[in-house]
Order: structure tokens, then C-alpha cells, then sequence
């Protein structure tokens, strides 16, 4: 039977009843989805899953973006680590990335990230490497007035470029530049800037430093004081949650509801091995797919 532990703090539970190796039923998928659009964040801890179980698992969610460095026997299961075997990465460098949403760059959108502890890094007992998060549901609804009610119908511009250039010119990245014809396979996408969420219903702020370069509805440079503005409010403390790991934590975060990153506080030798499945908003705007939420919903009121 499925039970809902909230954190207590603006974001975060834990999921007990679950065995993410196993089939999970309508009903108790519902009530996960409905937790997740509550909670932004959800831990399932002390399961024991292989790659093939993790892919499974998260193709409940919607389509897995792929295909994955790391794990070559099972397709879009990616590894993220800084282990090292031969002078190489073990799967994509972790922690690598500040502020971000994943693949608000894509025209279909990220909904959720599914990630899988097997190493954790620790110093003195004490655990390192955790995924910090802010609560975008929290952080429009603070907004002043005056601003939610001007940009009611703004959109902003996502562009993977910023990620890149970040990474070369703050990151000591030796990427060169990107080419035209990368260029073309990663083009700018527009968002909603306050993007009603597909579980709540509700409004959240959907813009991050990682990715968004433009609100498109004012001119250049309000746009840019704008979102300098909105960067930094979406960061303020009464938002955030940091995550603490565990070896077997199964972690699944909302994507469109909340923004995050990996707390680099451990040294090269202090492993962190994890697995993960990216997967997009495929799924989550189908009225069919929420459908049990809605009933399961209805029936709480």
C-alpha cells in the first residue's frame, strides 16, 4: 500500500509501498502522480533495481530522451558520475551544470528526471554530493502582483547555446564553439514564462538560469534586467530543499515545477555513481494520462 511522507519543508516526500522493480498499478501510479505534482519531489528509498528496471519504471512517466552515455546495454539509461576507468568518465562528468531545468530547450519539454544512488560520496559519515532544489509553484505565487499580472501572457526564449557558452567560459570547458549545424539540431524554443502545470493546475515560473535568454514580449534590455530580476528571486532560500542522498535512493523530480542542481562538495576520490532516465512531457498534457489523478484527486476533496 502506497504512503505519502511529506519532508515538511517546501518541497520534498518520501514514497513508502513502492517497488520501482515491479509493476505499480493504476492506482498507486495516480497517487504518485499526484504526490509529485504536490511535492515536486519525490524518495523512494532502499529499492534495489538494475538499468532495464530503471528504464521500465520511468517509461510510466513518458518518452525517455536517448539515447545515454554509460549504459550501452540498455538503452536511454544514462550514467552520471566522476568515476574514472582508464583516464575516461564513467558515463556523462556529474555535477557539472549550475541553476537549471533540464530540457526546457527542447520543444517537448522535460517532465521528470529519474535518478538512482548507487555510490554516494561521504566525508567523516557525513554524506556529500546532494540535489538541491527551489519550488516554482511557491516562487510565482510570491511574485508581486504587479509582475504576474504584466507578464500574464509572456513567453521566454530557451536556448541551449547559453548552456554551452557557459560551460566554455566559466567552466574552463575546451568545447569549441558550437557549429551552425549544431546549431540547427538544437534550435531556441519559446515556453510559456508562467506555465500552467498539467497535475496542480496551477501556475508556476517557468524560466532558469541553465537555459532561458529572452522574455519575448519586452524589449532587449528590460528583458535581460527582467530575468536577472526573476533568476534571482526564483533563488531565494524560503524556496530551496536540498536532497540528501542515500546508496539505493530512487529520486523522480517535476521538472516544470521546480529547478535544481548538484552540490559539488566532494573531491575527485569521493565517488558519486548514479543512473538516470530523462524523460519528456510526452505523456503528463494528456488529459487520458491524468485521468486517474483527477478521479483520485476528486475523491479527496
Amino acid at each position: 500500500m502506497v504512503s505519502i511522507e511529506p519532508t515538511g519543508a517546501v518541497l520534498g516526500a518520501t514514497v513508502h509501498g513502492v517497488d520501482a522493480a515491479r509493476p505499480i498499478g493504476e492506482l498507486a501510479f495516480a497517487q504518485i502522480l499526484a504526490a509529485l505534482g504536490r511535492y515536486g519531489v519525490l524518495r523512494f528509498p532502499d529499492q534495489q533495481i538494475d538499468a532495464d528496471e530503471l528504464r521500465r519504471f520511468s517509461e510510466r512517466f513518458g518518452e525517455i530522451q536517448g539515447p545515454s552515455a554509460g549504459s550501452p546495454d540498455v538503452a536511454h539509461v544514462g550514467t552520471l558520475s566522476n568515476l574514472k576507468e582508464g583516464g575516461k568518465y564513467v558515463g556523462l562528468p556529474d555535477a557539472g551544470q549550475d541553476w537549471h531545468t533540464d530540457m526546457s530547450y527542447r520543444d517537448i519539454m522535460g517532465f521528470v528526471n529519474v535518478l538512482y544512488g548507487i555510490r554516494i560520496p561521504r566525508r567523516n559519515g557525513v554524506a556529500l554530493g546532494g540535489t538541491e532544489f527551489c519550488n516554482m509553484h511557491m516562487a510565482y505565487e510570491a511574485l508581486p502582483a504587479d509582475i504576474r499580472t504584466r507578464l500574464a501572457d509572456a513567453t521566454a526564449t530557451h536556448n541551449f547555446e547559453k548552456f554551452w557558452e557557459h560551460m566554455r567560459q566559466d567552466k574552463a570547458s575546451t568545447r569549441p564553439p558550437m557549429t551552425d549545424e549544431q546549431r540547427g539540431r538544437r534550435p531556441p524554443v519559446v515556453h510559456p514564462l508562467f506555465l500552467t502545470h498539467p497535475i496542480t493546475g496551477k501556475k508556476v515560473l517557468y524560466c532558469n538560469p541553465g537555459y532561458t535568454t529572452r522574455i519575448n514580449q519586452l524589449p532587449e534590455r528590460e528583458s535581460d534586467a527582467m530575468l536577472e530580476y526573476l533568476f534571482d528571486f526564483q533563488l531565494e532560500p524560503r524556496f530551496r530543499h536540498t536532497h540528501t542522498w542515500a546508496e539505493n535512493d530512487l529520486l523522480v523530480w517535476d521538472h516544470l515545477g521546480t529547478i535544481h542542481r548538484a552540490i559539488a562538495d566532494y573531491g575527485p576520490d569521493e565517488i558519486r555513481l548514479m543512473r538516470r532516465c530523462q524523460v519528456m512531457a510526452t505523456k503528463v498534457f494528456d488529459p487520458e494520462f491524468l485521468r486517474p489523478v483527477r478521479e483520485l484527486m476528486a475523491e479527496a476533496v
